[in-house]
């Protein structure tokens, strides 16, 4: 399939949010709403700092990479409302069940996104989803790669998502 739209702001934009919104409400029952463009370059996205980021690359037509950033609070959240559990038993249970749980989510709201790329004529296949814990994360850009930063909310919690694609 020839490419039928250009990927511009704009549908990165809304791939992203409907990707997000749909996983919110399918696996956790709560409504993601999109609040703000962050700028690549403004000292905002410079200075986020996370506890958790998961990751799934693309490459195909169009390459890039989708980080999921969020805080410990919102996994944990995320981890006991998808699984039904309290928060006690999530923690029990060790640090593989809150990955597996930030795994899935990055997983399906960047799969979300590709399908849109490959509906316009940008067919591209995911990479194994990865999950980093620890204190003060930051992404850095990749070279050669556009950045769009979009921040959500979700029960209380923000996720922010961002992209790197470089469309060939």
């Amino acid at each position: 399939m020839t490419a039928t739209h250009p990927i511009t702001d704009h549908v990165i934009q809304e791939s992203i949010a409907k990707a997000v919104q749909n996983v919110c409400a399918t696996m956790m029952r709560h409504d993601a709403v999109f609040e703000q463009r962050i700028a690549a370059d403004s000292a905002e996205a410079h200075g986020q700092r996370w506890q958790v980021i998961g990751n799934v690359g693309f490459v195909g037509d169009a390459n890039g990479i989708v980080y999921l950033c969020l805080s410990e609070d919102f996994a944990l959240f995320a981890a006991t409302t998808i699984l039904g559990m309290s928060k006690a038993e999530v923690e029990f249970e060790g640090d593989a069940v809150l990955k597996d749980v930030i795994g899935e989510i990055t997983n399906m709201s960047v799969g979300g996104f590709k399908n849109q790329l490959c509906d316009l004529g940008f067919p591209c296949k995911l990479t194994l989803p990865t999950i980093v814990r620890g204190q003060n994360l930051a992404v850095a850009s990749i070279k050669a790669a556009t950045r769009h930063i979009f921040q959500f909310s979700c029960s209380g919690h923000r996720l922010v998502a961002d992209i790197q694609i470089r469309a060939d």
